[in-house]
């Protein structure tokens, strides 16, 4: 459907970020399932801060990832522009290495745990090591000179199909990894460690399993609405509302994050001021991200 060459870049470049966030996602909920395991308590305090420390880098790459989706809504509505197609490749690429660093991190806290710190320390760094390689220096060491081309024009016209294709796949870029999140928190109810959580964390957690829940709700509902209501036809009033819905559901899938954080770390160091902060480093992070930066390329763009 994303006839251009252009579109179908635009295209190519968000369902690379789609291959990206569910693992991202997966791995974000690990942290928080494992601060309510059993064994969590055994482990030593500095694999305790290592966890709260990874935790925050895999929030730091999730807001990463789905960064670009946003920026297409809010700055170009969804046309299809040379700027966000480099904007999802700089966001992408950032990613990886908290993404990276994170695996080497909890790969170290796992097998340190059950086979010994100089193992654990030997496997998690030479993960992290393969994973930066393989993301980054294999990439650069391939890379070709590229031959002189008509540079691509942006499309001011982008059609409604190609336009209402990317809305979707931006929607598909965040469901996957907010459901499994959703799992993630749902499981961590049945814990024996939920219960002995001070009442505040229980009810924060509680706040961002509603908030996760109605992001799911509202991720989902651009497909119902276009099966249901507009009967599958491509139209700017399914495009206009589809948006809005992609763009909402980034308000509590973001407080569902930030939430969790702190409930994980609280429970992890034993220190709410420390949780806290990390909260209101994620959501400080997530703000420049998902709406200051997106409104900030928007107005410049209107000027």
């Amino acid at each position: 459907m994303s006839g251009s060459p252009l579109g179908k870049r635009v295209k190519t470049a968000l369902d690379e970020t789609r291959l990206l966030i569910l693992g991202a996602q997966v791995l974000f909920g690990f942290h928080l399932n494992g601060a309510f395991q059993k064994e969590f308590s055994n482990l030593a305090m500095h694999a305790r801060v290592l966890h709260a420390v990874s935790f925050l880098m895999m929030a730091a790459a999730v807001a990463l990832l789905i960064a670009p989706s946003l920026q297409h809504r809010i700055v170009e509505q969804g046309r299809a522009t040379t700027r966000i197609i480099a904007a999802t490749t700089l966001f992408a690429a950032a990613a990886l290495f908290p993404f990276a660093l994170s695996l080497g991190i909890d790969l170290y806290i796992v097998i340190g745990h059950r086979f010994g710190a100089t193992l654990g320390a030997v496997i998690g760094i030479a993960f992290a090591l393969t994973a930066v390689g393989g993301w980054y220096g294999a990439e650069w060491a391939m890379r070709r000179p590229q031959p002189e081309e008509k540079p691509m024009q942006d499309e001011p016209d982008t059609p409604i199909d190609v336009r209402i294709e990317h809305m979707l796949t931006e929607a598909r870029v965040m469901l996957p990894g907010a459901q499994a999140l959703l799992g993630f928190q749902l499981a961590v109810m049945l814990t024996d460690s939920f219960g002995e959580l001070p009442h505040a964390s229980k009810v924060i957690h509680v706040i961002s399993l509603c908030c996760v829940s109605l992001a799911v709700i509202l991720l989902i509902a651009p497909a119902s609405f276009h099966r249901i209501a507009f009967d599958g036809q491509n139209t700017e009033s399914f495009h206009r509302l589809g948006s809005a819905l992609v763009l909402a559901a980034a308000v509590p899938l973001g407080a569902g994050l930030v939430g969790d954080l702190y409930v994980a770390v609280t429970k992890a160091l034993d220190r709410p001021s420390l949780g806290l902060a990390l909260a209101l480093a994620a959501f400080a992070m997530l703000v420049a991200l998902w709406l200051v930066h997106p409104l900030m390329l928007r107005a410049k763009s209107a000027r």
